[in-house]
C-alpha cells in the first residue's frame, strides 16, 4: 500500500492518470498537473476529493513544472501527445511535448531531489512495426526519418534514454514503463477498441483501415494500473524499464471487431478502407520481467474487458 505520500502526476486529467488517482487518493495527497487537452478527471468520482489539487499547466513550461512539483515524494510523468491522428497532423508539437516536456519533468525532479520514484511513460512503439515478444533488453527500432507516424515513437524513445541518463548520472529513482494497448472505462481519444465498442452498441458501421491483419495484445486498464503501482513500490524496479501488457489477450484488428460484435450482440457491418499511414503490423510483449521483478501478471481477458468498457460507454448517454 502507498500511503501518506504527495504524488505529482503530469497528464493528471488523462485516462490512465485518472485511474491511478482513483486507486491512490484515499491515502495520499495528489497534484494533477495538466493542460486539459483531454479531460477524464473533471467527470470522475474523485474530481472534488479533498486530497486532490489540480494545477492547470503545460509540461513545456519549465518553471510551472518546478513550482507545481514542490514537496512531492513520487512523480508520475504521464503527459504526452498521443493518438495516431494527432501525431500525424502535429508531429512537431508531438516531439516537443514528449521530449522537452520529459526533460522539464526530470530536471524538476532533480531540483527537488525526489527520493522515492519517478515514473516515465514510454511506449510499446519503440519496438517498431514487427514486435513479437520483445524483452526490455531487445533492440529498439526507429521508423524511417520523416514519416510522421514514427515521430511519437522516436520522441518517447529519446525521453526514455534521458530518464536512464538521469538515473545513471544523478541517481534519480527513475522507472520507465512501456504500455501495450491499454483500454477500458474512462478512455478518451482515438483508441480502436473504444471506437469499435461505441459503434457496435449503436449497430453502426465499424471501419478498419488496412486489411485488419494487424496483431495486438490488449491490456485492460485495471491490470495496467496495478502494475504501475507495483513499479512505484518495488525497490528493485529503480533504474529499470518494464513492458506492461497482457500477452495472452491477442487479436488481429479484424478479430477484435468481430469479437466486439459477438460479445455485444451487435449487427454492425465491418467495412475496410485503405490504410492512412504507416502502421504497426505486430505488437505482442514479453512480460516475463514484470512478472519476475514486480510479481505482476495481467488477469482480465479481452471479452471481460469489452463488457466492462461497454457498460461504462452506455452510462455516457
Amino acid at each position: 500500500m502507498i500511503s501518506r505520500k504527495k504524488i505529482f502526476i503530469t497528464g493528471g486529467a488523462g485516462f490512465i492518470a485518472n485511474k491511478l488517482i482513483e486507486r491512490l487518493i484515499g491515502n495520499n495527497k495528489i497534484v494533477a498537473f495538466d493542460n486539459y487537452h483531454r479531460d477524464t478527471l473533471s467527470s470522475s468520482n474523485v474530481s472534488d476529493h479533498s486530497n486532490l489539487r489540480v494545477v492547470r499547466g503545460d509540461v513545456l513550461n519549465t518553471q510551472a513544472v518546478i513550482d507545481a512539483m514542490e514537496g512531492a515524494d513520487i512523480v508520475v510523468h504521464a503527459a504526452a501527445i498521443a493518438g495516431i491522428d494527432t501525431v500525424i497532423k502535429r508531429p512537431t508539437h508531438t516531439m516537443k511535448v514528449n521530449m522537452i516536456g520529459t526533460a522539464n519533468v526530470l530536471e524538476a525532479a532533480r531540483v527537488h531531489k525526489i527520493k522515492e520514484r519517478v515514473i516515465v511513460f514510454s511506449t510499446s512503439e519503440v519496438f517498431g512495426s514487427q514486435a513479437f515478444k520483445p524483452t526490455e533488453e531487445s533492440d529498439t527500432v526507429a521508423g524511417s526519418a520523416g514519416e510522421a507516424r514514427w515521430s511519437y515513437a522516436v520522441s518517447k524513445l529519446a525521453a526514455e534514454h534521458l530518464a536512464a541518463a538521469y538515473f545513471k548520472e544523478f541517481g534519480l529513482p527513475v522507472v520507465s514503463v512501456r504500455p501495450f494497448n491499454v483500454y477500458g472505462p474512462g478512455q478518451t481519444g482515438e483508441s480502436a477498441i473504444l471506437i469499435f465498442i461505441k459503434n457496435a452498441l449503436k449497430n453502426e458501421e465499424i471501419d478498419i483501415y488496412g486489411d485488419g491483419t494487424q496483431i495486438r495484445a490488449w491490456c485492460y486498464i485495471d491490470d495496467f494500473v496495478e502494475c504501475l503501482i507495483k513499479s512505484i513500490k518495488e525497490p528493485s524496479a529503480i533504474g529499470e524499464s518494464f513492458n506492461i501488457g497482457n500477452s495472452r489477450a491477442i487479436l488481429t484488428i479484424f478479430g477484435l471487431a468481430q469479437t466486439v460484435c459477438r460479445v455485444l450482440q451487435s449487427t454492425s457491418k465491418i467495412v475496410f478502407y485503405p490504410i492512412l499511414s504507416a502502421d504497426i503490423e505486430l505488437r505482442i510483449p514479453s512480460v516475463e520481467k514484470a512478472e519476475k521483478v514486480l510479481g505482476f501478471r495481467a488477469g482480465i481477458d479481452i471479452e471481460e474487458g469489452i463488457i466492462r468498457t461497454a457498460e461504462w460507454v452506455k452510462k455516457l448517454k
